[in-house]
């Protein structure tokens, strides 16, 4: 699980930004938003612009360090406007039953990368700095990649360095090297460790996302097997949309998804906006064969009344209990303890501050405590 994550001059972020999983209050009420003595379901809020999408954008940064660098396919600002930093870092501490691993690194304003080192149970394993081309690799034995070829690594970074100027370069991480290169057990840390990255989801409920849902046919396709239908229109009525569904194929084969009535009525035409978030969330999510290591949610809610909100909530809550999920939303009917408790509810400040709201009062919240109140009435008021 990710424990802590640190991000610095990464967009609106010209300062520090922690996000602690790991510190966890001493409530007795609604332990399933705790897993094994790390957060696991927490809600942000945030004035618009604050940075709530950019926390997201961070957070899964290290996606395409290991799988990919995605910033080279679309233009992406990486450097806070304001700094005069020349990196942006990213920390992230994960654990792993008795194992902690962290991993470091920055880039550039030209989204490459400059640096990166990997600890294990505080032992440093490497430390590489591309800048100065200075590489330690002090305890490769530790992740079991002691016979990894160094040299070859080198040569690659050698041959991108000498690349004719003006051109991008594409550095491989070294972590990356190790993962493709190194024969590993499975149980390695690493492997774990790749696994739990691979497994980093961030969704928006955004128009932008509706629109590729509204065109992507696998989802019908999907529909079309099995008892993939049903499942899909149960969790629509246990949100609250009472349907029926029914996908028909035409003759060259392709699927269309109606609602049934009396005559069939298609559903992308006709589904509301909160209707086709769900449905959005759930093609992102559900239909997946493996289920989120983390689910960062951005304004999960914008198209959902309170009750449909409380539902979703509800919803993850119950069935992703080994999933962390970072929730985002203005919704102060969410801001309860009946759903969640005051460690796992975070303001983040215009200067890019996430505060619990256990740590943003002198006074004790206990589980009476009418959150939301306090909220209104100006108790955290400091900490936006």
């Amino acid at each position: 699980m990710l424990k802590k994550f640190t991000v610095r001059n990464f967009k609106n972020f010209k300062e520090t930004l922690v996000l602690d999983f790991g510190k966890v209050g001493g409530y007795k009420f609604n332990k399933e938003c705790i897993q094994n003595g790390i957060i696991s379901k927490c809600i942000i809020y945030g004035r618009n612009a604050t940075g709530k999408t950019n926390l997201g954008e961070a957070i899964r940064d290290i996606t395409y360090i290991l799988f990919g660098d995605y910033y080279r396919i679309r233009e992406y600002k990486v450097l806070n406007a304001n700094s005069e930093e020349t990196t942006a870092t990213f920390e992230y501490t994960f654990v792993f039953g008795k194992d902690s691993v962290e991993y470091i690194y920055k880039r550039n304003g030209k989204r490459e990368l400059v640096s990166e080192t990997l600890k294990l149970n505080d032992s440093v394993v490497y430390d590489i700095d591309l800048k100065d081309v200075c590489f330690k690799y002090i305890n490769l034995e530790l992740i079991g990649a002691d016979t990894i070829q160094t040299e070859k690594y080198l040569d690659n970074i050698n041959h991108d360095f000498a690349e004719i100027e003006g051109e991008e370069k594409t550095i491989v991480p070294f972590i990356r090297f190790i993962l493709n290169n190194a024969p590993m057990k499975s149980n390695s840390i690493l492997i774990r460790l790749e696994d739990y990255v691979k497994r980093i989801r961030y969704s928006s409920v955004g128009n932008a996302l509706m629109q590729r849902f509204r065109i992507n046919m696998n989802f019908v396709d999907y529909l079309s097997e099995k008892d993939n239908l049903q499942k899909f229109e149960e969790f629509l009525n246990v949100m609250g949309i009472e349907c029926k569904l029914e996908v028909v194929k035409s003759v060259d084969g392709k699927g269309e998804l109606f609602f049934k009535h009396n005559s069939l009525i298609p559903f992308y035409e006709n589904a509301s906006s909160g209707t086709l978030a769900l449905a959005t969330l759930y093609n992102r999510v559900l239909v997946l064969d493996r289920k989120p290591s983390l689910f960062y949610i951005d304004e999960f809610d914008a198209y959902y009344n309170y009750e449909m909100s409380e539902k979703l909530l509800k919803f993850f809550k119950a069935n992703f209990s080994e999933c962390q999920i970072v929730f985002t939303t203005h919704n102060t009917n969410l801001m309860t303890n009946q759903l969640m408790r005051p460690d796992c509810v975070f303001i983040l400040s215009r200067t890019g501050e996430l505060t619990a709201l256990c740590d943003a009062t002198e006074r004790e919240l206990r589980e009476g405590h009418n959150l939301e109140k306090l909220y209104i009435g100006g108790e955290f008021e400091k900490y936006e």
